[in-house]
């Protein structure tokens, strides 16, 4: 008997917003990503491993963590 199993990350667009960017600091559109990964078993993801919130700046690329009630904040408003 043998058992498929592994990790899936899926990557979802929660909101942009106008901010300064804190690596370049130029005024520009900044694209909030929810990724969340999953442990699945025969392709089921079935229990959540972690979940992060991303920030990237669409002017220079960077891209850093940010905080959840930072994220459900811009894609609410």
């Amino acid at each position: 008997m043998f058992f498929i199993f592994g990790l899936r990350t899926k990557v979802t667009q929660s909101g942009v917003t106008q901010q300064v960017c804190r690596n370049c600091g130029n005024h520009a559109a900044q694209v909030v990503t929810r990724r969340s990964t999953k442990f699945s078993l025969f392709f089921i993801p079935i229990i959540p491993i972690r979940t992060r919130y991303l920030q990237q700046c669409t002017f220079c690329g960077a891209q850093y963590e940010i905080p959840k009630a930072a994220a459900e904040r811009i894609a609410v408003g």
